[in-house]
């Protein structure tokens, strides 16, 4: 071959070599691009990618998701003052990491320790050594750090305190809570609700103990929510609906609880048990014709608010403690044999010692007093009287009228934990000890079941404490709760003779009740002294009894029965009559003193004042036996604080809002219900201390009052 063939082969050979490669690249290209358009197409027409619909995922990121939180339904007394009610608690973090920045440049994160724990330690429950301790972790790369209980269920005023300082990296996180205003206020029967966490993180808050547990389903909302189309910055998107479900609140629920009567009780009771230190009180006021509880307490007991006491004891002693009654129990072994027939109250009988068989039973004076007729013998409690009364009716009469007074069953008063009781009467010396409150175990509110049959005349009645439940969506009552008959163990002749011999107690000479009396008033009374088990025996001294007391007021047609107990007290020198009796004879005098003014108002309504001139609103409400008072300088009523229409009881105050400066009015003698409601509607912060009624004010009476201004006030209970 010659040279320049050669030549042009080498030549072509490069040439041919390129359109190979681009070739080749172009097949590439031409595949990759037919890969990415069908990915796309694919991608387009699915709208999938790796099973993920990213039609969803794009809605998802520009469809705002909110839940619309529903309110706890409030806990209210018979005159609509909340005793239980939703609020707001804060936790509290401090972020360390110095690479929280805004984008403006501010520091989001602890630059200044020391102040922080200053400020800490002044605020909140927790040492400003301790806190430095948590500020400095020993771990490196902290993002951010908490305090444990002390940085938790921070009220908005504490927040506020501490936002105040203006700290740098200090965040809190807001979470429901409840607030009960009252503190120490029936604690373990109103009960408890606490925030809980379920599986999905969602928070909420559930009763855990008393009228909070057992009403929980009805008092808990149903959440609500709103989903809004945004664009990229939040907006929006035209001709989008919002999606929205509304919150619905859960139910209020009502109680018969006289908020005066049970404030009064709670400061009677803690004054004898810091005299005494009883391992158990308890005390209930109650409508003796209806079976209303109107006033309930317990010791140990706890402060609602604080939880202070709480860990001494959960357990609502009302319904889930069962005990032998001793005593008291005397007031329906003498309506059974009354009742029966068998009883002759001016027979006699041989007082101090009763055997039957082997056994013995002995009065709480073992020499007696003498030969003494069965009436003589009920006014001294004695329990060789009640013993022969059982043996003259017989067991099985006896054990009849212990069912028909619904011993050993439960009340359903629908509070969480209730017992039954129990009984011992196989043995002739069981059966007759039954008739004095040994060998058998009830509960508060058995006994109380059964006083109402002696108070009302026969009649039966089912203690309760809930009045009504009413859906705050559409304020219609869903549930009302009326008085309950359960039977007639008795006749009312029978009823009437009880009561009568229950007065020999307080007013005869030989009574053992004279402690009881009142002023003005006959006063129906049975006490008891009941030995307490160890299990296999009783134990012994002065301090191991049981005491007690049922009375009733007025003697001849009681409205009011009050029932206390105290376990294993440490007398001293005092005598449980006179203690037990300094609880009952106050709470009894107001009771019956509310009631005579209620009596006066009736059928008094709030009328609707707004739009008429303060003076003339003024008049017309003192007239209806209300205490008035006006917020503002205006001289027509805006605002008035009871709805028109609402049953006004006596003395109840009234604020009627004008317009104008509001002055801080003088609080000297104000209950802590009407405190909390001036500082509702003028937005004070308000802090409260002690029980009863005000005696100080942090804020001058005429001082011109602003929202956010801060109310300490000091109560006193007034005897």
């Amino acid at each position: 071959m010659k040279d320049s063939q050669k030549r042009q082969t080498m030549n072509k050979q490069p040439s041919r070599n390129r359109k190979s490669v681009g070739r080749f690249l172009f097949y590439i290209f031409l595949g990759v691009f037919i890969l990415i358009v069908g990915r796309f197409s694919y991608i387009s027409i699915g709208k999938k990618v790796q099973n993920v619909n990213l039609s969803r995922q794009a809605q998802k990121l520009y469809t705002a998701n909110e839940t619309l939180k529903a309110k706890r339904g409030t806990i209210y007394d018979a005159n609509g003052q909340a005793i239980a009610e939703d609020t707001s608690v804060y936790s509290i973090y401090v972020v360390l990491d110095k690479r929280q920045v805004s984008t403006s440049g501010q520091k989001l994160y602890a630059t200044n320790k020391e102040k922080i724990a200053t400020v800490l330690a002044k605020n909140l429950p927790i040492s400003r050594k301790k806190v430095l301790k948590i500020l400095n972790p020993s771990k490196k790369n902290t993002f951010q750090v908490e305090f444990g209980t002390a940085g938790q269920n921070i009220s908005l005023m504490t927040k506020q305190k501490i936002q105040a300082a203006h700290l740098s990296g200090v965040n809190f996180v807001q979470q429901e809570a409840r607030l009960y205003p009252n503190g120490v206020f029936a604690s373990h029967l109103i009960g408890l609700a606490q925030s809980t966490t379920n599986k999905s993180g969602t928070t909420k808050l559930t009763g855990t103990m008393g009228i909070e547990q057992a009403f929980n389903q009805q008092l808990t909302g149903t959440n609500g929510s709103q989903k809004i189309k945004k664009d990229m910055y939040g907006y929006q998107l035209p001709g989008t609906k919002q999606k929205y479900k509304k919150a619905k609140n859960g139910d209020n629920v009502y109680t018969t609880l006289d908020t005066r009567l049970q404030t009064l009780l709670e400061t009677e009771m803690s004054s004898v048990q810091s005299q005494v230190h009883a391992k158990s009180m308890n005390a209930v006021l109650m409508n003796a014709k209806t079976g209303a509880i109107l006033a309930a307490t317990q010791r140990p007991t706890f402060n609602a608010s604080t939880k202070s006491g709480l860990s001494q004891i959960w357990r609502d002693t009302l319904v889930q403690d069962a005990y032998e009654p001793g005593s008291t129990m005397k007031i329906f072994t003498l309506a059974s044999s009354i009742n029966s027939g068998n009883y002759n109250g001016n027979a006699m009988y041989q007082s101090g010692k009763y055997r039957i068989g082997t056994q013995t039973v002995p009065d709480w004076n073992t020499s007696g007093w003498g030969t003494i007729t069965y009436n003589k013998g009920f006014a001294l409690s004695s329990n060789v009287a009640m013993a022969h009364l059982e043996q003259q009716m017989g067991a099985k009469t006896w054990r009849k009228y212990i069912n028909r007074f619904r011993f050993l069953k439960s009340t359903k008063s629908g509070l969480p934990g209730e017992l039954t009781g129990s009984i011992a009467f196989e043995r002739p010396i069981e059966q007759a000890d039954t008739a004095f409150g040994q060998g058998i175990q009830v509960t508060v509110f058995q006994m109380l079941q059964a006083l109402t049959s002696v108070s009302n005349n026969g009649t039966m009645m089912k203690p309760y404490v809930i009045s009504k439940v009413v859906d705050p969506n559409t304020n219609k009552t869903v549930k009302k709760y009326s008085p309950t008959e359960v039977g007639k163990p008795i006749s009312a002749t029978t009823a009437k003779k009880v009561r009568q011999h229950m007065e020999d107690v307080v007013y005869k000479s030989y009574g053992i009740g004279s402690d009881y009396k009142m002023a003005g008033e006959r006063v129906a009374v049975k006490t008891g002294t009941a030995q307490i088990s160890n299990g296999s025996g009783y134990l012994n001294g002065d301090n191991n009894y049981l005491y007690s007391v049922a009375a009733m007021v007025p003697a001849s047609h009681p409205k009011y029965v009050m029932y206390i107990t105290m376990k294993q007290p440490t007398l001293g020198s005092k005598t449980a009559t006179k203690l037990l009796a300094s609880i009952m004879k106050p709470v009894m005098a107001r009771a019956l003193q509310e009631d005579t003014q209620t009596k006066q108002t009736t059928s008094t309504k709030m009328p609707s004042v707004v739009g008429q001139s303060a003076t003339s609103a003024t008049t017309k409400l003192t007239k209806a036996n209300t205490q008035v008072t006006t917020l503002g300088t205006g001289s027509k009523v805006t605002k008035q604080s009871v709805a028109a229409g609402t049953t006004l009881y006596y003395d109840e105050r009234v604020f009627l809002t004008t317009s104008g400066a509001v002055s801080m009015p003088s609080l000297t003698g104000w209950s802590k219900g009407d405190v909390v409601k001036l500082a509702q509607l003028e937005g004070l912060k308000l802090t409260v201390s002690g029980d009863g009624y005000v005696t100080k004010q942090s804020i001058k009476t005429g001082t011109t009052l602003s929202a956010n201004d801060t109310l300490t006030v000091t109560l006193k209970q007034n005897k």
